[in-house]
């Protein structure tokens, strides 16, 4: 352990004022990164966070706006001879029960505007029930960050550092982590196992669908079907996983969103390429291996569940065949093709998962239907299984009129669905096709063969009681037009 002396207590505001992480400030000493915190927290070394002025002093500014800084502290001391961390605090209070939101960002592909819609609707939710929300973000270009979306705003990257800060300052009820897409998810279990209580459907759950061999056992046990697949983390272990399953093959990073690095790979030299570039594969991050589906339509479903009672919110059908990237395919709500028995399947599936994973709040299911002679209506497989929101509850909302995520953050404050007056599968009238906006036009240059990897920068949507009609909208107000 490091010697609190005098130098090392100098050492330590100079390099927190100059910006540095308690990461880099481990990696440099040889410490965990809760080390050097217990480290900072002995010295007295914290920060304070303070309003943003909006109105440049010119008259007192009450935008709840915050960020931290590590001002040294004024000569104010505790009971005991140390300085009070928060004597500089210009935070302002209620006094009511608070619940952090965690948002998602910097906005990148896959990890769009879709998730900082859900961020803003149960901020409004939380709200209204008498909730503070307090909001933490980084990135200025969105809704949740505006002045009137929370009670109060942290301007802070999403770490896990900056997050136990606010944390400790607003000791809240709760953090909501599932909003804000794979940034907050990433941190989940991190800051569980630091004490901080998560909202909604446990951070072990959702670890566990990330975890291959447990995912596949569990849906093993189920009578659930799922693509053959495997783990790999360097290249003997992908090629024996590729030659049990059989070419082509789906390969693609852990933990990540918008099918980054993910490629459909159609031999062993392919394979090869691919491991030599794959990013951190390790044992706590391998390589996902599946077999890819051929001739198969994919379905996007939707549902929510308070832990006892799992309702769908929607049933999209994609409109490309399985291969591209879900953000990228158009899709159509309710379905056009589906049989009553795929369907009726779909939804015992998704309700038997929700329930079985404890999940409290929202869930997304990829599903590929393929054709086959011994089922002409199809097979149904699970691809993936996502205890959060995902980039297609916006569009679920306004084509069915259930506001999802405002529903899905009171079911995490232990609303029931039952009191929430939500317990069947709303019914819709009209086609709602959700069409991918891509930016090939202003990238002339760029391959615009779509696959695995999500490209889109942007979604639209057509609404109308003839299907063709309401794709032709979507593709109208995507800019790409039909062809004539």
């Amino acid at each position: 352990m490091i010697e609190l002396s005098p130098e090392n207590i100098a050492l330590l505001w100079n390099a927190k004022q100059y910006g540095f992480s308690d990461v880099q400030i481990a990696r440099r000493w040889n410490l965990t990164e809760l080390e050097v915190r217990e480290l900072r927290r002995r010295a007295g070394v914290w920060p304070v966070f303070k309003l943003v002025d909006t109105c440049a002093a010119e008259f007192e500014a009450y935008t709840p706006y915050y960020y931290s800084t590590y001002e040294t502290p004024s000569r104010v001391r505790g009971p005991e001879g140390s300085f009070s961390p928060f004597s500089e605090s210009e935070i302002r209070k209620s006094g009511r029960p608070t619940v952090i939101i965690l948002g998602g960002g910097a906005n990148r592909i896959g990890q769009g505007i879709e998730f900082d819609y859900c961020c803003c609707h149960a901020a409004f939710a939380l709200r209204d029930a008498g909730y503070d929300t307090v909001m933490v973000n980084s990135n200025p270009e969105t809704v949740s960050t505006d002045y009137d979306t929370s009670t109060r705003l942290y301007f802070e990257p999403l770490t896990f550092e900056n997050i136990l800060n606010v944390v400790e300052v607003e000791d809240p009820i709760g953090v909501i982590v599932q909003f804000g897409g794979q940034t907050p998810l990433n941190l989940a279990l991190k800051l569980e196992a630091a004490g901080v209580p998560i909202l909604g459907t446990s951070p072990k759950s959702i670890d566990c669908t990330e975890d291959r061999k447990f995912f596949g056992h569990f849906l093993n046990e189920m009578g659930i079907r799922q693509p053959d697949g495997g783990t790999a983390t360097d290249f003997e272990e992908a090629v024996e996983v590729a030659r049990r399953i059989g070419f082509p093959v789906l390969v693609r990073p852990s933990f990540v969103l918008g099918g980054r690095a993910m490629e459909i790979v159609y031999d062993e030299d392919s394979l090869r390429q691919y491991v030599a570039r794959a990013v951190e594969a390790s044992p706590e991050r391998p390589i996902l291996i599946d077999r890819f589906l051929d001739d198969a339509i994919e379905v996007d479903v939707d549902a929510i569940c308070d832990g006892e009672r799992a309702v769908i919110g929607g049933i999209m059908e994609h409109i490309e065949q399985a291969g591209i990237h879900s953000g990228d395919s158009a899709c159509v709500l309710p379905p056009r093709t589906l049989s009553d028995r795929v369907l009726a399947e779909i939804r015992d599936h998704t309700k038997r998962i929700a329930l079985a994973l404890g999940v409290k709040g929202l869930m997304n299911v990829q599903y590929a239907v393929q054709h086959c002679p011994e089922e002409p209506d199809g097979r149904v497989y699970v691809l993936e299984v996502n205890p959060r929101a995902s980039r297609t509850v916006p569009f679920v909302s306004k084509a069915t009129g259930v506001p999802l995520a405002r529903l899905a953050a009171l079911v995490m404050v232990g609303k029931s669905l039952e009191e929430l007056g939500l317990v069947e599968e709303p019914g819709v009238k009209f086609f709602s096709v959700k069409e991918a906006v891509l930016p090939f036009v202003k990238f002339r240059d760029v391959d615009p063969l779509l696959g695995p990897e999500m490209r889109s920068t942007g979604e639209v949507m057509g609404i109308s009681d003839s299907f063709a009609v309401a794709f032709g909208k979507a593709q109208a107000a995507s800019g790409s037009g039909l062809p004539s």
